[in-house]
């Protein structure tokens, strides 16, 4: 059976209870020697603060579940692509009656009202004061502040389990986890230290001197066609957090300009999640939030769209994805695509919090979901590209899970190159799963001896991307006017767009859709476009830092390289 478990947690220590209600012994849980750079401690918060942790329990059976997934995900497998109904995923990821009587007890004890908040019950939320928190864990929570951070935040650098929940309790939220800024895009790309090959497709204007991206270039350049969708039973969901929401009339404009062949009434649907909005109105839209729905609507040719606007500013970023995956999962239907172009370093996720969140990626997927996540904007230096903090090896999450799939970003036509700032690298919570075994051990005989970053990555773990796609200058509608953008984020929602269109013609056919997408990407290597070239140093660091370097086959910067949508198309069929 394969495991994914948890591989950076301290060795578990018994410690001398806090004088309290609870008279067990406490087992150290998670620890951290300190706040991550930028956060400042403002003391401990006062004994009657109240506070409202998550509890993610141990699910009964999750090795079961990824082995099962793994399976109904691998092509030529007897049970390929049928994907398992929510009733069967719960069989999984419910826990074990010993796992809830041991929590109930706990609570009753305790004086503890726990709520349910998944559909799976493997989430419980319990409101206590500080005090209380401080005692039961052998917490010491404290108000923390950063400069980018609207407010403070509370956190303890260590949490402990009582002995009777050891086992029982995979993680506590929130506690050693931190929410760090999420820098919201400048309207125009600033920076252009790459040229484009003069051979690009006509459709791609290399004419101008900052080489625009649009839906007609994406279409030349990957095959992708025009035709429009016909399934109404297949929706591409775009994920948008940080109070980045989308004009409808920008979106709007966007596609009688760029895609005058759709319908000019094209729109989308908004759903809203903790507090969520999508205000309309001049100087309101949000950059990431356009360019994610413009892309994903304009390669997707008329597949429903819906636009999931998850409130809490930029306060908690990872309990706006916990909450966005409970929200899947409670979804009698769900949608057939999911792209989110937003993230953050792993340690700030820390290692229980960010397994629980990738194995609830996985119970989703299982159901016949595919999740399309950006591999990050710093190159190998995760969200540190400051031409400071360089060639730091730093994983960014949800990226870096095995149970999505991660998507970088290349630059050029013939050939294409991975593009500097495209994130990539090895994971340091997840073991590499069994998808892309043969494909990272090749890449792996490519890397010297000598390589200045050995050592600074762990090679045996999850690597990412897994494909990639243009990443430069995409023409966006932004506030009414003609902007450019970049990233790995441009080309996350157009690959979701690729997707999509995939799914319409299995449908259409009768045939189950792409689900999880790994395993079968990773089977059908020929439907790629390889990228040879790139170095992954970041934006701003400088070329001579030291990174990784874009090699024939799987790298960690192009991933398979770029799709082919009629090979692509072709595999999904056979």
């Amino acid at each position: 059976m394969f495991f994914f478990r948890i591989l950076a947690l301290a060795f578990s220590t018994v410690v001398a209870a806090s004088p309290g209600p609870s008279p067990s012994s406490l087992v150290l849980h998670e620890h951290r020697a300190r706040a991550p750079p930028g956060f400042t401690s403002k003391g401990r918060v006062s004994d009657g603060h109240m506070l409202t942790l998550r509890f993610g329990l141990a699910s009964s059976n999750i090795a079961g579940l990824q082995d099962r997934l793994l399976s109904i995900s691998t092509p030529g497998s007897q049970d390929f692509r049928q994907w398992l109904s929510q009733d069967e995923v719960k069989t999984f990821m419910a826990p074990s009656a010993d796992t809830i009587n041991a929590f109930d007890s706990f609570a009753s004890a305790n004086g503890l009202e726990p709520s349910i908040i998944s559909p799976y019950g493997d989430w419980l939320s319990v409101s206590l004061p500080a005090s209380k928190a401080n005692k039961l864990f052998g917490a010491t929570y404290t108000n923390f502040t950063h400069a980018d951070l609207p407010a403070p935040i509370t956190r303890t650098l260590s949490i402990s389990l009582p002995a009777e929940l050891a086992g029982h309790v995979e993680v506590i939220h929130p506690s050693t986890a931190f929410n760090a800024p999420i820098a919201r895009r400048a309207p125009l790309s600033s920076v252009h230290k790459h040229k484009r090959d003069a051979t690009a497709p006509t459709e791609c204007d290399t004419s101008d001197p900052k080489n625009n991206i649009t839906p007609a270039c994406l279409q030349s350049l990957y095959n992708i066609p025009t035709t429009p969708a016909t399934q109404r039973d297949n929706t591409l969901l775009v994920t948008g957090y940080v109070d980045e929401w989308v004009e409808v009339d920008d979106f709007q404009a966007f596609l009688a300009q760029f895609r005058p062949d759709l319908p000019s009434n094209e729109t989308f649907v908004t759903t809203f999640l903790d507090g969520g909005s999508n205000p309309q109105g001049p100087d309101i839209a949000g950059v990431e939030a356009s360019l994610d729905v413009q892309y994903a609507a304009g390669i997707a040719s008329g597949v429903p769209l819906q636009f999931l606007s998850v409130g809490g500013n930029n306060s908690d970023f990872p309990t706006s994805v916990l909450d966005t995956t409970t929200f899947l999962a409670s979804e009698a239907q769900l949608p057939t695509v999911v792209t989110t172009s937003y993230g953050l370093d792993e340690d700030f996720w820390g290692a229980s919090l960010a397994t629980k969140v990738c194995d609830a990626f996985a119970a989703i997927s299982a159901r016949g979901v595919s999740f399309l996540f950006s591999s990050g904007d710093g190159g190998v230096s995760g969200n540190h590209d400051d031409g400071v903090n360089c060639a730091l090896f730093v994983a960014v999450f949800p990226a870096s899970c095995p149970w999505v799939t991660t998507v970088g970003s290349t630059i050029g036509f013939n050939p294409e190159v991975a593009v500097n700032f495209t994130g990539g690298g090895f994971s340091s919570f997840f073991p590499t799963p069994p998808y892309q075994t043969s494909a990272v051990s090749n890449f792996l005989k490519t890397i010297p001896p000598s390589f200045p970053g050995n050592g600074k990555f762990n090679a045996t773990n999850r690597a990412y991307p897994d494909l990639s796609l243009q990443g430069m200058n995409f023409n966006i509608n932004f506030r009414g006017k003609i902007g450019q953008v970049l990233g790995t984020s441009a080309s996350t929602p157009s690959i979701a767009g690729m997707v999509a269109l995939i799914n319409d013609r299995l449908i259409a056919q009768g045939k189950p859709v792409l689900g999880f997408l790994n395993p079968f990407l990773y089977a059908n290597e020929g439907a790629f476009n390889d990228v040879v070239s790139g170095h992954n140093s970041g934006l701003v660091c400088p070329a001579s830092s030291v990174a990784f370097d874009a090699v024939p086959g799987w790298d960690p910067l192009s991933g398979l390289g770029t799709p082919n949508f009629p090979d692509l198309l072709a595999a999904a069929l056979a």
